[in-house]
């Protein structure tokens, strides 16, 4: 039974944006305007860091174009270098990446929410329960879950853009001088993670109407959304606070909208986050399934994640199976140190997706869209991926071990998958 065709441009354009757009551009600035100190070097660490996201767009797009099949990036890698390759990107996605991302993002919902509402419930139980609706959301189809994460996204651009105008509006009116960061190189890496995420569109290509058309125009489209609000928020709350103040600040955007707005503005920021690490969320929980299922599809894997519902033709095995271990970390508490262990290993696998466009381009010379100024434009974004993988492991070498071990150490379930399957 195939997956359902339902999703459009539109909506593939909603879930590129929701899949960068989390709960840390509200924050990001002020480090970035730290590291940075000057105006000129802040806002060309956005900038160059948005051009490395659009190189990742552009190279996702000749891949997409190329396999459009649900599971992105893990068909890619399974085409291209090699099954067991494939296989421990979706290993290392199901148990810490996307999973570890998701009960982050839920944690960081359920605070925000008892700002606003003051509830009883434990913010693990809070954020399970979110993740359970949520989930429940997507097991109805991909048109209801693409549905909700294009009204949670307008509803982020909303919120961006009244802070970028509440920025605006209130200039400083005595500029604090700003610290001597380490420069430019130092900004660029909460500046790359903060772009992060685009790729996760890709895993949802099987669903979408045309997606050798719309895949590769709705990366370029939401990544260059993407780079108009991130880049006015930087200069927005540069403007109200001042670059030093900026610099200095634990909560740059809470403390724009209380400049602009009263006391009403921290109720609104937090009104705001909460609503954007549910948009990131509900992307999450849209898009990573579709890598087990085609991992049960190819027979590595638990045979029933690669059935679909017979009523709403969704992978619902699959979107259970990832809600549980999510809920599991998020009740754990320990999803923070987790997370830690496999940031290096996500853009290892970017690189190694990037080096894909090279194997593909000597197979079949002609697949539709194709990446500009390759080879060179796919040198430069495979060299990005690499120095951020670098500067991780000079920064926290012994987590950076942790997500290595771990994503090697699916091997063996692998190999054991694999034989299984040539048995049979």
């Amino acid at each position: 039974m195939p997956l359902a065709r339902r999703i459009g441009l539109f909506d593939a354009t909603m879930v590129v944006m929701g899949g960068i757009v989390g709960a840390g551009i509200f924050l990001t600035p002020a480090t970035v305007a730290f590291e940075t100190g000057s105006y000129g070097q802040m806002l060309a660490a956005w900038l160059v860091g948005g051009l490395a996201a659009l190189l990742g767009a552009f190279v996702y797009a000749e891949l997409g174009a190329r396999r459009p099949q649900a599971g992105g990036q893990y068909v890619y890698l399974r085409e291209a270098l090699h099954p067991s390759v494939a296989f421990l990107y979706g290993w290392a996605l199901l148990l810490v990446i996307q999973t570890g991302g998701m009960a982050a993002c839920a944690i960081a919902f359920a605070r925000y929410f008892e700002q606003l509402f003051s509830t009883s419930l434990p913010e693990g139980a809070l954020a399970a329960l979110v993740m359970a609706a949520l989930t429940l959301v997507n097991c109805l189809g991909v048109a209801a879950g693409s549905r909700m994460q294009s009204i949670l996204m307008l509803l982020k651009i909303v919120a961006l853009t009244g802070l970028i105008v509440s920025g605006f509006v209130v200039e400083a009116a005595v500029p604090a001088p700003a610290p001597a960061g380490e420069g430019l190189g130092a900004a660029l890496i909460p500046v790359l993670f903060s772009y992060g995420g685009w790729q996760t569109a890709c895993f949802v290509a099987g669903e979408m109407k045309e997606p050798r058309k719309d895949l590769p125009r709705a990366l370029v489209l939401g990544v260059l959304g993407v780079i108009a609000l991130y880049t006015l928020v930087a200069l927005a709350c540069a403007r109200s606070l001042s670059l030093g103040a900026l610099a200095l600040s634990k909560a740059p955007a809470s403390e724009v909208a209380t400049r602009a707005l009263g006391s009403k503005g921290a109720t609104l920021i937090a009104a705001c986050i909460a609503i954007s690490t549910l948009g990131f969320l509900s992307q999450s929980i849209l898009t990573a399934p579709r890598v087990y299922f085609a991992m049960a599809q190819d027979g590595v894997f638990f045979k029933s994640v690669g059935t679909l519902s017979e009523r709403t033709k969704a992978p619902v095995v699959a979107i259970v199976l990832q809600g549980v271990l999510a809920v599991v970390i998020a009740l754990s508490g320990t999803f923070d140190t987790i997370l830690r262990t496999v940031v290096s290993m996500d853009f290892v696998f970017m690189a190694l997706s990037a080096a894909c466009v090279f194997v593909f381009r000597k197979r079949e010379p002609k697949g539709g869209f194709e990446m500009p100024g390759h080879p060179v434009t796919t040198v430069v974004f495979i060299g990005i991926c690499a120095w951020v993988v670098v500067a991780v492991w000079l920064r926290d070498p012994l987590h950076a071990l942790y997500g290595l071990l771990l994503t090697v150490a699916g091997l063996p379930a692998y190999l054991l998958w694999n034989q299984r399957r040539i048995k049979t």
